[in-house]
């Protein structure tokens, strides 16, 4: 039986005068996603816990104007290039492409106009929304006109999937990924450190990584991929994110936090997304496995929220209040040849997937109907090479 498709609503106007819209998937397992034309953003993704009860696991802003004036990306399609460019400049095929610096000196998720401030436009399709934008020549001192296709599929069993594909007219670099902060909990419950419950230092974390990149204080990559055994960055265990969060490691102390990107294990050789981190929140029951093509994740607990943003149900967005696991290329990578090339050039078609899925909902399933149930394990660690992982 064919899925239905998405409906909209107006969600407001940005203070440049766009009108908005909201799209809402649903799902026979009781997910739902809200999407909006701005940014393509992922508005909230409400997923039933252990008891069944629904709640939202991603941060919100209110309005339209909010995520106009005041977003820290959150829920965004994240282009040109996500992560950083060092010093906003990198040289392809023998010329130098200068882009706006954003943060620190370097360029940040494609510059400050990147494609979470744009205004997509939305197809609904059965049990899917397909946004699709268009980036001249020259955006954000990018070369060549890129056309990006972002679509958003919940399928019945509630896991939720994101596809780009891009096409440009001249060589270009390409890296994309979505934003959305995480707390299994429910938006909005704040952090272990404020005393209340949900916050994401007692989520536990597993990340297929035996690698991770050590950055510099302005949080460009500084030299070759570390081994995480023996450093606060090792999760092929999973364990909770606060027991490492605040250690005197000189890394977590600049980026007050995590916020580096784990070199992936090697991919599918079939292409398909392989697993790349599980989230898991004791206290609601809520699990969240991430699986993608792509080569890398950046882990960020959110360490520069201050309060002062909140959601719609009013509650201040504090630090750590969640996570981001952004699928992505590494940072930097137009300047590192030594890492995988994101270089697209006419006539190629750069494709990626990313699946959030929510294997608790079977399990439930299964406990009803009688089945045993039980904990979900990720994948056992692979003896390999990291560097394989490129």
């Amino acid at each position: 039986m064919p899925r239905p498709a998405p409906l909209s609503e107006p969600f407001g106007t940005t203070p440049d005068g766009w009108q908005v819209e909201r799209w809402r998937l649903t799902s026979a397992a009781g997910v739902s996603a809200e999407i909006l034309t701005y940014g393509g953003i992922l508005h909230t993704l409400d997923v039933p816990d252990r008891a069944g009860r629904r709640g939202n696991v991603v941060l919100s802003l209110p309005d339209a104007a909010s995520y106009a004036t005041d977003s820290p990306y959150f829920g965004a399609l994240v282009g040109r290039y996500a992560n950083r460019i060092g010093e906003g400049r990198f040289t392809l095929d023998g010329r130098v492409h200068r882009l706006p610096a954003n943060d620190r000196g370097h360029t940040l998720h494609g510059g400050p106009d990147g494609f979470h401030r744009r205004l997509w436009r939305a197809e609904p399709l059965p049990g899917a929304l397909r946004l699709t934008l268009h980036s001249p020549d020259g955006d954000m001192g990018f070369p060549g006109a890129l056309d990006v296709t972002a679509t958003y599929t919940l399928d019945d069993a509630g896991t939720l999937a994101l596809d780009f594909e891009a096409r440009g007219d001249r060589p270009t670099v390409v890296n994309l990924t979505n934003h959305a902060y995480f707390n299994l909990a429910g938006s909005g419950q704040g952090s272990a450190a404020d005393g209340e419950p949900g916050g994401i230092e007692r989520h536990t974390l597993y990340v297929a990584a035996d690698g991770f990149l050590p950055v510099t204080p302005e949080a460009i990559p500084w030299g070759p991929e570390q081994a995480v055994a023996g450093t606060p960055f090792d999760f092929t265990v999973p364990r909770a994110i606060g027991d490492g969060i605040d250690d005197p490691d000189p890394q977590l102390k600049a980026a007050e936090g995590y916020d580096h990107c784990w070199v992936l294990r090697p991919a599918d050789p079939d292409g398909a997304p392989r697993v790349a981190a599980v989230l898991t929140d004791p206290d609601s029951g809520r699990v969240m496995e991430v699986r993608t093509t792509e080569p890398g994740i950046q882990v960020y607990t959110a360490n520069q929220l201050d309060g002062s943003l909140t959601g719609p149900d009013g509650r201040p967005h504090r630090a750590r209040a969640a996570v981001c696991l952004e699928t992505q290329h590494l940072p930097d990578s137009p300047n590192r040849p030594e890492y995988p090339s994101t270089v697209l050039r006419p006539g190629a078609v750069f494709r990626s997937r990313t699946e959030f899925r929510f294997p608790h909902l079977a399990e439930d399933e299964d406990r009803a109907a009688g089945g045993q149930g039980g904990v979900v394990d990720p994948p056992a660690p692979i003896g390999s090479d990291p560097a394989d992982g490129r």
